[in-house]
């Protein structure tokens, strides 16, 4: 797995939202963005990361902040995820898992004694000119809008 790290240029990529909009890393040009990617809609530490995004939405925005999360969920999971929460920010439902592979995000995890391939929880923080600020590694899923605000 090749994580990308602060420095590195973001892939370009097309991938739809939970809603079959197309979004892609051109539409975030000149903007500072976050990327943060989860393994599953609708678990505990993926709900309460989520979560506290959207509590601090309004924060992150004064920041100067565009938000997008990502998993391999369809779209009709990430639908699901963000009507039942709330979520005032797009989903992508990267099924093929072309941005996760793009992001290097994808690999070996281990779980209660097993190891399997998944998404890890990382999130990337991105200039205006789609070069890597930041990468947040270790992710606190209740408080991670702080970790993201600490710069």
């Amino acid at each position: 797995m090749q994580t990308l790290k602060a420095g590195d240029k973001v892939p370009q990529f097309t991938a739809r939202d939970q809603d079959g909009n197309t979004i892609s890393s051109a539409d975030y040009k000149g903007k500072k963005w976050i990327v943060f990617f989860y393994p599953k809609a609708n678990t505990p530490g993926c709900t309460a990361e989520a979560c506290d995004l959207r509590d601090h939405y309004k924060e992150l925005q004064e920041a100067g902040y565009s938000l997008l999360g990502v998993s391999a969920d369809s779209e009709k999971k990430q639908q699901n995820f963000r009507n039942k929460y709330d979520f005032p920010f797009p989903l992508l439902a990267d099924e093929d898992k072309t941005v996760i592979q793009g992001f290097g995000v994808w690999g070996p995890k281990k779980f209660m004694g097993r190891e399997f391939d998944g998404i890890h929880r990382k999130t990337f923080i991105i200039d205006e000119e789609g070069v890597i600020s930041r990468v947040i590694d270790k992710v606190k899923t209740k408080e991670h809008a702080a970790q993201i605000l600490e710069d």
